[in-house]
């Protein structure tokens, strides 16, 4: 059992809030997840950069001289805005994968969270509302976000179990539930090259997606082809820059809920997670269909 929230904002007024709003629902959803959370915020591009969202375990020796020594590697300045145990590396676009590898050969206990144009993603042990408080989730700000509140199942409690997992550049994933055949699909995805870097499941469906997106699938083909491919119990509400997507398996029985208003669209693992949002008694509520394909985009 864990919990998912979901915003896609439609009026571009609530951007400023989009951080206290999406906090307020993940911690509503604390009782479905209390041993990890996690939250990806798609935020404002800047000219000319692409960012990685980093995570240490010991942040105050890895992040010391981090900026200095990975300017110097890739051979371009960078410039990193730490937030407690993550920090967010800008680097110029066409330099991420060069800035990834560079960030394993200098510390290789680093964790890469996400990369992309607009993607920061933050996660770490513990309760919703003491995560959110650490890194600050309340002032951030952005187009659209999904979090999510972790009981585990499929792997141990850790940071690198937490959700949201992100496999491909401004993409991620979270999931309630659990995929049977993730351990066969993963030495699949590894031999085409995609990136998995757990023994989560999760990570594999983020995988997934990301693999057939490369193989030319637009998202809302890759979440009707996981309906044949992925094999096992799932929600899943994926974020990609442009957009936000929804699917549940055929048998849909891990529960799901969406409200739709002119100025956004919300999703929550239990109506519960929605009921403070603006406007909320005018929404049109309802249960996605089993096997349905939601998606909205800017």
């Amino acid at each position: 059992m864990c919990g998912i929230v979901g915003l896609f904002l439609k009026d571009k007024t609530l951007e400023p809030k989009l951080g206290s709003m999406l906090t307020d629902m993940l911690i509503t959803m604390t009782d479905r997840g209390p041993d990890s959370a996690g939250i990806a915020i798609y935020g404002q591009e800047a000219d000319g950069k692409a960012k990685l969202t980093i995570q240490s375990d010991s942040p105050d020796e890895d992040f010391a001289i981090l900026t200095d020594e990975l300017s110097e590697a890739i051979s371009t300045p960078v410039t990193m805005r730490r937030n407690d145990t993550h920090a967010v590396v800008e680097v110029e676009v066409g330099k991420v994968g060069v800035a990834r590898k560079a960030i394993r050969e200098l510390r290789s206990d680093l964790r890469v969270m996400s990369d992309g144009d607009v993607i920061e993603i933050y996660k770490e042990v513990g309760l919703p509302k003491d995560v959110a408080e650490r890194f600050n989730l309340t002032a951030m700000q952005g187009s659209h976000g999904i979090g999510h509140t972790r009981m585990a199942t499929e792997s141990a409690v850790t940071t690198e179990g937490a959700h949201p997992f992100s496999t491909g550049g401004d993409q991620c994933l979270v999931h309630n539930g659990s995929l049977s055949n993730h351990n066969a699909l993963r030495r699949t995805l590894k031999r085409e090259g995609v990136r998995i870097e757990s023994m989560n499941d999760t990570e594999v469906g983020a995988a997934y997606l990301t693999w057939k997106m490369r193989e030319g699938a637009s998202l809302g083909e890759a979440l009707e082809s996981s309906l044949e491919d992925l094999d096992g119990f799932f929600t899943f509400v994926v974020g990609t820059k442009d957009g936000f997507g929804v699917v549940r398996d055929p048998i849909a029985c891990k529960p799901a809920v969406m409200a739709e208003t002119d100025r956004y669209v919300a999703f929550g693992s239990e109506y519960r997670a929605l009921v403070n949002l603006p406007g909320i008694e005018e929404a049109r509520v309802w249960e996605p269909e089993p096997a349905t394909v939601y998606f909205w985009s800017h």
